[in-house]
């Protein structure tokens, strides 16, 4: 399946009417919806438990696994959403790139993407690639019923740091280098991306998902000028290529404060906002007509229950007069997470904000 394939409209499902998806297209709501990103079982003794021994590539491809671990918070939490567990670099992973994810480091790469030569490496993705994705969401969906699932892929900007430095970076001086020094080979390797990032989420729609989120984790490395020129257009051309489908599409990615509008701007309907910017202010930045996702500090959870409920009320005071707020935290789930602190969490956002 290639990105430029026309996509087909979904038909409603039964999560249609859920909150969370009201909330994403920007109408009235029961109460504002929670769920909490990436991924928030990592703070499960349950998901510790299943995932003993097992690598994480591995996790991500067994159906059973994907499935249990993505229902775990919502059972445990009982949030408004599910986040289908998964990795950015899956679609990489099953495209033949040979990478690991190595505990403690994160994704690394064998040979990293340097040369034009190297983009041989990127073909295209197709649904038999990843069978386990198509499976595991058509499991969630039949347990999750009316409770939506949101399917999950790294953004093309993200993608093309790992693969070009070769493993996690704080600087991406590889990745910044060839985009300022070699912008063909660059826009090229962002573009393949790009159709790689798109099919992986039309397989996942096509399986029953709700809601996409896009995660640009390190776009917030770029200053905006560099952000429009040389990642803006392949970030775009996912959102266009999924568009068709009918489902909300989310964009997000950490210390992007400054890039807030041109994220937006990207074509997601809904933009993710981490702790760094209040909510209110954030909506100017984007401007209208785009639902705000965000934006508790994942820290402030390791406080006491008053401070966490002081700090929720100050989120969901900046974000009153939103078209459209789904509550989150400003970045995923720390592990040493009080699993307690979360549920509490979701309760008190649900209680404040019922009509």
């Amino acid at each position: 399946m290639s990105a430029n394939d026309a996509p087909r409209a979904q038909q409603p499902s039964a999560a249609y009417d859920s909150a969370f998806l009201k909330a994403c297209r920007r109408e009235p709501v029961p109460h504002t919806p929670v769920w909490f990103m990436r991924q928030a079982g990592r703070s499960l003794p349950e998901y510790r438990k299943v995932r003993e021994g097992i690598g994480m590539l591995e996790s991500c491809m067994r159906p059973d696994l994907v499935t249990e671990i993505t229902l775990q918070p919502v059972r445990r939490h009982g949030v408004d959403a599910a986040i289908f567990f998964s990795d950015i670099v899956v679609p990489l992973k099953a495209i033949g790139i040979d990478l690991d994810i190595k505990p403690g480091v994160g994704p690394v790469v064998e040979r990293p993407v340097r040369t034009r030569e190297d983009l041989a490496q990127l073909r295209d993705l197709t649904p038999e690639d990843v069978p386990y994705v198509t499976e595991a969401i058509g499991l969630l969906t039949r347990e999750l019923g009316a409770t939506p699932l949101i399917g999950f892929a790294g953004a093309p900007f993200t993608l093309a740091s790992y693969l070009v430095e070769g493993g996690p970076s704080r600087t991406y001086e590889n990745a910044k280098a060839m985009m300022y020094g070699d912008p063909e080979l660059w826009a090229d390797l962002l573009d393949r991306l790009s159709d790689i990032t798109a099919a992986f989420l039309k397989v996942q729609i096509e399986a029953g998902a709700s809601a996409v989120q896009l995660f640009d984790s390190w776009a917030g490395a770029l200053a905006p000028v560099d952000y429009r020129r040389s990642v803006l257009p392949a970030s775009a051309k996912v959102f266009e290529a999924v568009g068709g489908y009918g489902v909300p599409r989310i964009h997000f990615g950490v210390g992007t404060g400054e890039l807030l509008g041109l994220m937006g701007e990207a074509g997601a309907d809904v933009v993710g906002v981490d702790w760094r910017v209040p909510m209110d202010e954030a909506a100017r930045r984007v401007g209208p007509g785009k639902a705000l996702q965000g934006n508790l500090d994942p820290t402030v959870l390791f406080a006491p229950t008053e401070a966490v409920e002081a700090k929720t009320l100050e989120v969901l005071h900046s974000a009153q007069n939103l078209e459209g707020h789904i509550f989150n935290l400003g970045h995923g789930v720390m592990p040493s997470t009080d699993p307690d602190a979360l549920t509490r969490l979701v309760e008190h956002v649900h209680t404040l904000t019922a009509h």
